[in-house]
């Protein structure tokens, strides 16, 4: 663990130095506290101080009333501001989110037993140095997420805890607390009360984390139960087919597990198999089988993100990633050109990508085939990038208005000579410039 006297950058040392001119405490304080002593470099830094923000805004030439009623200011330094929050005692939590007062105190560790985990109580300046009243940095050495104080207290407070417990856990590699995990247990259907836009920030870090495995977690705490039930269905669904080793859910975390940390790839492996426990039938043999499951993982994909509150660009792309990975690709130039065509330049790679993952989730059965497939795949994809192929209309080398020209309106009609151009370049790449194509389209005229 890297020892935090390497400092604060100067323009945080500034703002502390000011605050403490005018006569008052402040410290850095919370996760840049935690990433320093971590050796990370903070994405942010937050300041918390005894003075209020009467108090602050009077020290400070450029500032900004961000939550000031719950004692956060933003101090600008140049063009970067800084969240100068006083020392508080939140009231009592009447919705699982928010304290239904605030009160303002002159002592740092009063402020500092209302945070969440011991790891993110700690406070820092170069003067008093490091402030950890709850042995945080025990806990850091240890690798342990534990409540600062009284775990049902805290977890009751702001639900989104439970989540949150999990998201550092998953991010830093660390064990929970039991005492802490019991808690989240027992509180975890009061994220009912959460919004599902917080709910979201905290499953994609998640997931996007080096341990997305870390949601079988979640789920044995009863987090998924409340946020994605449908997940909780995945890991009650056996596979009894050759093909596979585990449960739809445990498949779908190994799976995760074999993809980059990319939201999109992760989203995408984490409802590619979805559809499967609606989709299931079992033969006379008693072999399980899924028919249809893509299209419905697909489905369920989009339901729920949408539920969740996400944007359309990773709705699109998440969906037609659980939709396309078990895509029929015929092995040869013709037949990824068509794969290219219908799934998109873009997405092609990443469903490439994706069947990969998905096969290292399955059993031994047959492995070996399927990676040298999807290797000879992998090969006639590069080699069409290459030659620079054309997969879609806009590659095609003449436009509308070419078309125009040889007296074709705008409208169906043009688009349904376009596709039927397309579908022969697909099939002769070399027809792909623009007197072969004209050709081709007077020959059609006649």
């Amino acid at each position: 663990m890297t020892d935090i006297m390497t400092g604060l950058p100067k323009e945080v040392e500034n703002i502390i130095d000011k605050i403490a001119e005018a006569g008052y405490e402040a410290y850095a304080v919370g996760g840049c506290i935690r990433d320093m002593l971590l050796g990370r470099i903070p994405d942010d830094y937050d300041i918390t101080t005894s003075a209020s923000p009467e108090e602050i805004k009077a020290i400070f030439r450029r500032t900004i009333d961000t939550g000031i009623e719950h004692g956060t200011v933003t101090v600008m330094s140049g063009d970067t501001g800084y969240e100068i929050t006083t020392y508080r005692i939140d009231g009592k939590y009447e919705d699982s989110r928010h304290p239904s007062s605030v009160t303002f105190t002159r002592s740092l560790k009063e402020d500092l037993q209302r945070r969440d985990f011991t790891i993110n109580a700690m406070a820092y300046n170069s003067k008093d140095g490091l402030q950890d009243p709850f042995n945080g940095v025990a806990d850091l050495k240890n690798g342990i997420i534990r409540c600062v104080g009284d775990p049902v207290k805290r977890l009751s407070e702001d639900a989104l805890r439970i989540m949150r417990a999990v998201r550092f856990s998953a991010q830093l590699d660390y064990e929970i607390d039991a005492e802490t995990l019991s808690a989240m247990k027992a509180l975890a259907p009061n994220l009912e009360l959460i919004s599902k836009e917080r709910i979201q920030v905290e499953l994609i870090k998640l997931l996007t984390s080096d341990h997305p495995d870390r949601i079988r977690l979640a789920y044995e705490c009863g987090i998924t139960k409340v946020i994605m039930p449908e997940f909780d269905r995945m890991m009650e669904c056996e596979q009894n087919n050759p093909h596979h080793c585990y449960s739809v859910g445990e498949h779908t975390i190994h799976t995760m597990l074999n993809t980059d940390n990319d939201k999109y790839m992760r989203l995408g492996a984490l409802f590619h198999d979805m559809g499967k426990p609606e989709c299931k039938k079992t033969d006379e043999e008693g072999i399980d089988h899924f028919h249809g499951h893509p299209e419905v993982s697909k489905e369920l994909a989009v339901r729920i993100l949408k539920r969740l509150k996400f944007d359309n660009n990773t709705i699109k792309i998440s969906s037609d990633l659980a939709g396309y990975h078990d895509l029929y690709v015929d092995p040869t130039l013709r037949g990824v050109r068509r794969a290219m065509n219908k799934v998109g330049r873009d997405l092609f790679p990443m469903v490439l990508k994706m069947k990969y993952a998905d096969i290292k989730a399955q059993s031994d059965f047959k492995r070996e085939e399927k990676l040298h497939k999807l290797d000879t795949l992998t090969a006639l994809y590069e080699e069409i990038l290459q030659n620079n192929d054309c997969v879609s209309i806009k590659d095609l080398a003449v436009t509308g208005r070419d078309l125009m020209t040889l007296g074709i309106p705008e409208g169906p009609g043009m688009k349904e000579v376009l596709l039927r151009l397309l579908d022969a370049v697909i099939d002769e790449p070399s027809l792909n410039n623009r007197d072969s194509l004209i050709e081709l389209v007077k020959k059609d005229m006649l």
